[in-house]
């Protein structure tokens, strides 16, 4: 579990006295403006929020009019989805306390820049992605000017923050969870709140087999494949990076036919943070490979991963792995104090049991994820017993039936309670 969402609450709170920004945009609200019937916002501010909007917005056009326009704060998949990018999702991406507060001007000026751009384009709907933080701020002006908003990826609060269902119920007009133990927690608060699977059991998959993955990139033919991924964002890496390669070292000496493979996104190797470790990752003669990321996941004999998205992905494809994280000792502190879950892995939580090993904060050593690693490696039984326990895990999050495509689910009932479902669905009969 990353603590993203508290360090942007925290931080957000600072800035943002409701007064004040009452007054702010009360004053720059000159008339009325009338919705669009065909207008939506979208707005995701997540990389891994992003790639679930964007599947919600392909399903969706499937049931709306062909003049149906989309609008909002958009990442490189939603854009491609069409969606208008009144402010890009990137803008939004910061980890750790310390690093929100620097950047919250800017991402202040980004929220008051796409909440203008919705007052004078008023929504027939919202679909609001993660992030609650910034999107049940937004979500308030929201309710105000009557648009229904609906939910992507339920909030943490059964994690931290438990007062906030209050706001959830009172706002979101349809949540939509990925987690199984999601919808009866917040049906029992009041939510109206539907599980519709996880996207990424649906999504995610090799692109080919494990042979021609080893040969595109002149990989051996055989042998053990560890695959590192410190984290997709900048100052994640730049935590993750120095310790993650100590392990590799360590590993190394202890499987020295070992390949290591770094799996980061495109354009990681022209940023600032891999210049500063460029000769190291040489000379361990680890592999950089980018933008395929499932690939070097489902490929992988073991991965050692940043808590997050990419452990979920790690489950789908049934690739055991080790996990870590770690954040500014300002955001650890405060985070802790308010953290009421007994593990930060989703995998676990969604197990309800410790499956696979948790290397938080000053638990992230190089000696600590070596020695975790090699425990798995040199037991093939417990190998064998972490995939079964991945598997169990992939499993909960498809739901039966012949329609198991998550987003597709949500867009239906996005429809539906707009009025135009049947009407939609008796013109394409």
């Amino acid at each position: 579990m990353r603590f993203a969402s508290f360090s942007l609450a925290v931080s957000f709170r600072l800035l943002m006295d409701q007064s004040l920004l009452a007054l702010i945009l009360t004053s720059a609200t000159v008339r009325k403006v009338e919705a669009d019937e065909n207008r939506f916002l979208v707005s995701a501010g997540e990389a891994s929020g992003d790639m679930y909007a964007a599947g919600l917005v392909a399903s969706l056009r499937q049931f709306l009019p062909a003049n149906a326009t989309f609008y909002g704060c958009a990442g490189p998949k939603l854009q491609a989805q069409g969606v208008n990018p009144v402010i890009d999702a990137g803008s939004l991406s910061v980890v750790g306390l310390a690093e929100v507060v620097v950047h919250l001007p800017r991402i202040y000026g980004q929220y008051r820049k796409l909440l203008r751009y919705t007052k004078a384009h008023k929504p027939a709907a919202a679909i609001l992605t993660d992030n609650p933080d910034f999107h049940l701020r937004l979500a308030r002006h929201l309710k105000k000017m009557n648009v229904p908003v609906f939910y992507l990826v339920a909030p943490q609060v059964w994690a931290w923050r438990q007062g906030r269902v209050k706001t959830i119920r009172r706002l979101v007009d349809k949540l939509f969870c990925l987690f199984p133990f999601e919808e009866p927690w917040f049906r029992e608060h009041g939510v109206n709140a539907t599980y519709i699977g996880h996207p990424l059991a649906a999504m995610v998959r090799t692109s080919g087999t494990a042979a021609s993955f080893r040969a595109a990139h002149a990989l051996p033919a055989a042998g053990l494949l560890l695959t590192l991924l410190p984290g997709s964002r900048p100052g994640e890496a730049l935590r993750h990076m120095l310790v993650l390669l100590d392990a590799a070292h360590l590993l190394q000496q202890r499987w020295p036919k070992a390949t290591f493979v770094l799996a980061t996104p495109k354009g990681f190797a022209e940023k600032r943070v891999f210049e500063n470790f460029r000769e190291r990752i040489a000379a361990l003669s680890i592999k950089v490979i980018e933008n395929e990321a499932w690939d070097c996941i489902g490929h992988a004999s073991l991965v050692l991963a940043a808590s997050g998205t990419v452990t979920m992905e790690a489950a789908v494809l049934g690739t055991p792995m080790v996990t870590f994280y770690k954040v500014t000792a300002l955001s650890w502190w405060a985070g802790r104090r308010l953290v009421k879950v007994p593990y930060l892995s989703m995998v676990n939580l969604i197990a309800g049991r410790l499956v696979v090993p948790e290397l938080i904060q000053d638990e992230m050593t190089a000696a600590n994820l070596a020695s975790a690693a090699t425990e798995l490696l040199a037991s093939e039984s417990r190998l064998a017993l972490m995939r079964d326990d991945l598997e169990a895990v992939r499993a909960s999050l498809i739901l039966p039936g012949p329609e198991r495509d998550p987003l597709k689910r949500a867009a239906e009932e996005i429809a539906a309670s707009l009025g135009k479902f049947q009407n939609v669905r008796e013109t394409m009969d």
